[in-house]
């Protein structure tokens, strides 16, 4: 008999909505440049302090998360169908869970997203979904990704889902090129002749939220088969789009810079010990695509009459680099 852990099935990803990483990314990178009083109006999670593990020399690990929050839905804004507002999901969840991890040995950066079906012990709560940890507060992720994967986690910043489109904006959208006409008709996204576009806030939301994808490569709709981790590839993707625009506004026009700065500073939480600057440093890579991509083998699963995933027999291999004790594997993202 086939030991069904043995079978490598990707992570699904990220879930729903936002592309928290592209929040935090443009974020740091904008605010390389800010005042002092700018990072001063970041806010902190207080809740964190204590609960992140001091830094290595090695390495440095950055918990990177999207809230799905509706709070403050506008009814009357042309994408509310497709977004929706609090009772669409029943509580805050964290939508995108992403581990950035700056190898120091090696001059290198890689991700792994963690997909919120992931099965794991809660701290104090027990069995549930990883992106139900959430719920209990930032510091129960965290406790969640350190003991549940072994993961050490140094810093956390997170975005919310309505930052999106305000950072979308102050970017002056963001620039895509499509093989094919597409669309998704839960979120909205149309494109409809082959071509590069530039994506303003509506239409970025709606191609980072899609999970219904569909091209038309021969007169005919098809949706596309890659399912989430195609997701998780055009997630990534506009998110290297974002930053390399984000880097290069930043140095060749200053006015913009600063209206991408003043977006990317109401956007942020950060634990205490977060040291902005220095995390732009860390995160340049990213504006080249200089990164190795990953997703937690899974399998899926079902538990209690909930659809889940559970780690795979090769999740050990990801965890254990991404927690510095083992060389890097190669990459499934």
């Amino acid at each position: 008999m086939t030991d069904r852990r043995s079978r490598k099935r990707f992570a699904p990803g990220l879930n729903v909505i936002t592309l928290g990483l592209f929040f935090l990314v443009v974020s740091a990178v904008g605010l390389f440049v800010a005042t002092r009083q700018q990072e001063a109006n970041v806010e902190r999670v207080g809740e964190l302090d204590g609960v992140m593990t001091d830094s290595q020399s090695s390495f440095v690990n950055y918990l990177l998360v999207g809230s799905d929050t509706r709070e403050g839905a506008d009814p009357n804004s042309v994408d509310y169908g497709g977004i929706g507002d609090t009772t669409d999901t029943g509580g805050n969840r964290s939508d995108t869970i992403i581990v950035l991890h700056i190898d120091n040995d090696r001059d290198t950066a890689s991700i792994m997203s963690i997909p919120r079906d992931l099965w794991v012990d809660i701290p104090g709560y027990g069995l549930d979904r990883v992106n139900a940890a959430y719920t209990h507060g930032p510091d129960v992720l965290v406790q969640t990704v350190q003991t549940s994967l072994g993961v050490p986690i140094n810093h956390y910043i997170e975005v919310d889902f309505f930052s999106f489109k305000d950072i979308i904006g102050a970017l002056g959208g963001v620039d895509l090129c499509f093989e094919h006409p597409t669309r998704d008709l839960n979120t909205g996204l149309w494109i409809g002749e082959p071509g590069c576009y530039n994506l303003g806030p509506v239409m970025s939301l709606a191609y980072a939220r899609s999970r219904y994808y569909e091209v038309n490569r021969t007169g005919e709709w098809e949706v596309d088969g890659s399912a989430d981790l195609g997701r998780v590839i055009r997630q990534q993707k506009f998110l290297q789009a974002a930053v390399a625009k984000a880097a290069q506004q930043m140095a060749s026009n200053p006015l913009r810079a600063s209206d991408l700065i003043n977006a990317a500073v109401g956007s942020l939480r950060v634990d205490p010990g977060t040291n902005l600057v220095e995390s732009a440093e860390f995160l340049r890579p990213l504006a080249a695509g200089g990164l190795a991509r990953y997703t937690v083998p899974t399998y899926p699963e079902e538990i209690g009459g909930k659809s889940v995933l559970v780690l795979g027999a090769e999740a050990p291999n990801v965890l254990r680099y991404f927690a510095g004790l083992d060389e890097p594997p190669l990459p499934n993202g």
